[in-house]
């Protein structure tokens, strides 16, 4: 747990109360309640500030991490055949900048995602305002009736962002969000564009990955084959175990594997 915590590394309270200022200031707000949330967040502090926005803080000891876990992400790629495909943005303004621009195609192309507000830097602190979704509950929270219910939706946003060349990169239970019965995606990656193939066997292997304890291998592959070929069910297989090795992932590959294939018979 130190190690983790070293590795997340802390914001110094005047530097969080500095940037809850700045956000009160920029939307004429004279003061106002900042709440901080418990998440088990390696690339930002998060924090509600009013009830109404959603504010990520981005350290440059978050965009050390970030560098390390592309790096760690592009070795596994390659253990898997394929070429690297995630990418690193250099400052913490830079990632708060791609989380910006990602949120917005999301909304673009008719995927649910948080109402991006803005980017900003505030004394070398990245800085991401998006909308704040009230009363909102991860998907591995929800009865697995309700994760059934919206298994297709999760397969159906994610192939509207690979048809329009985009891959989510980082696809799990807790960056799935539900409020008012409603699916919304957060905290996608950067991944490149010449790779977009693999990332999009890599993104759902993740999204199989992620259901399977929730809702079963048959359930999962049954709504993955909604929007996704045999074939496209078949590249994602070679991903599993790489996706398996993942701290924040943990599922029967087999049981999945078996799933799929029979599924092709």
């Amino acid at each position: 747990m130190a190690f983790r915590r070293l590795l997340r590394g802390t914001v110094p309270w005047s530097q969080l109360e500095g940037v809850s200022r700045a956000v009160l200031s920029r939307y004429d707000e004279p003061a106002g309640r900042v709440r901080f949330l418990e998440a088990d967040n390696w690339l930002s502090t998060p924090m509600v500030v009013e009830d109404r926005w959603f504010v990520k803080v981005v350290t440059p000891q978050n965009s050390l991490v970030h560098a390390l876990l592309t790096t760690g992400r592009n070795i596994g790629a390659f253990s898997s055949g394929t070429e690297g495909f995630f990418e690193h943005f250099g400052t913490p303004y830079g990632m708060a900048e791609h989380e910006l621009a990602a949120t917005e195609r999301m909304r673009e192309l008719g995927v649910n995602a948080p109402e991006p507000i803005e980017a900003f830097e505030y004394e070398g602190l990245g800085v991401i305002v998006l909308e704040y979704l009230d009363d909102f509950r991860t998907l591995d929270e929800l009865p697995t009736e309700a994760v059934a219910s919206h298994a297709e939706t999760v397969f159906e946003f994610l192939h509207r962002m690979h048809e329009a060349g985009l891959a989510h990169g980082d696809f799990r239970s807790e960056n799935v969000l539900v409020a008012d019965d409603r699916l919304y995606f957060i905290d996608a990656t950067s991944v490149r564009e010449a790779a977009i193939d693999d990332a999009r066997a890599y993104d759902v292997a993740c999204a199989l990955g992620a259901l399977e304890p929730l809702v079963g291998a048959h359930t999962a592959v049954e709504a993955a084959r909604t929007y996704y070929t045999t074939e496209e069910l078949l590249a994602a297989e070679e991903f599993l175990d790489f996706v398996n090795i993942r701290p924040d992932h943990d599922f029967e590959a087999a049981v999945i594997r078996g799933a799929i294939e029979r599924s092709a018979d």
